[in-house]
């Protein structure tokens, strides 16, 4: 028997860089607001159980009438408020969690941005997969492009081969103790320079993280040509 697998969305981020009163992940898309589209991938996907949905304070009842009940998102069981940081909406995520498994339950966690709407099943499959051999491991691609790292008056210092460079996504995904037991030492210390969840895992508990094929299309809405790129797609999409 599978073990329970379950999803954690954030969207409580403010999203500085595309500008506006509206939050990215609730700016029309086609008609409907980004987080619609990915929680509707996590509601329909075969291999997620269950979904805890973290928003900022002043939009959790908001959010419950308007996203959650108006689209029918059954698997969304909880909508927790978020954190100053990423990293502290994710540790309410994984209190709130924590607080209501059985004591020696094993399960899975999916962890994935809000304002990213073009996740898929095939991407989930292939972590759900991966997390129960490896315990750990994220979506990503290879890059495209040459990468330079540049000194302070950016100056080009050093060409990393292209060959070992991955962009990393979302989901990430975790047997569920080992990413709870992460951030709870994490959030204990100092963990400004903890950018994303795998590298708790990595620095808190030194256990390697597998990259999962994800997809180029995989895109997180940050700026407004992102949002451009995600309404060719859902148009395409639309055509087909």
């Amino acid at each position: 028997m599978n073990n329970k697998c379950i999803a954690v969305i954030l969207s409580a981020g403010r999203g500085k860089r595309m500008g506006g009163s509206i939050q990215k992940q609730y700016m029309d898309l086609c008609g409907k607001p980004v987080l619609f589209y990915t929680l509707k991938a996590f509601e329909e996907s075969e291999v997620i159980d269950q979904v805890i949905l973290v928003t900022g304070k002043d939009e959790l009842n908001e959010v419950r009438t308007a996203i959650v009940d108006a689209y029918g998102f059954r698997k969304v069981t909880q909508i927790v408020e978020g954190g100053k940081e990423r990293y502290d909406s994710v540790f309410h995520a994984l209190q709130w969690i924590q607080s209501t498994q059985e004591p020696g339950e094993e399960f899975y966690l999916m962890i994935h941005d809000g304002a990213r709407p073009f996740v898929d099943e095939g991407i989930l499959r292939r972590l759900y997969e991966e997390v129960k051999r490896s315990k750990a491991c994220v979506a990503g691609m290879p890059v495209k492009d040459t990468i330079k790292i540049v000194n302070e008056n950016l100056e080009a210092e050093e060409t990393p081969d292209r060959k070992k460079l991955w962009m990393v996504q979302t989901p990430q995904a975790f047997y569920g103790p080992l990413i709870i037991e992460a951030y709870s030492k994490m959030m204990a210390g100092a963990h400004d320079q903890v950018t994303d969840d795998a590298m708790a895992v990595e620095l808190m508990m030194k256990h390697p993280v597998r990259m999962v094929e994800g997809s180029y299309r995989n895109i997180k809405i940050t700026t407004p040509e992102d949002l451009l790129t995600a309404k060719a797609f859902i148009q395409e999409e639309r055509r087909v």
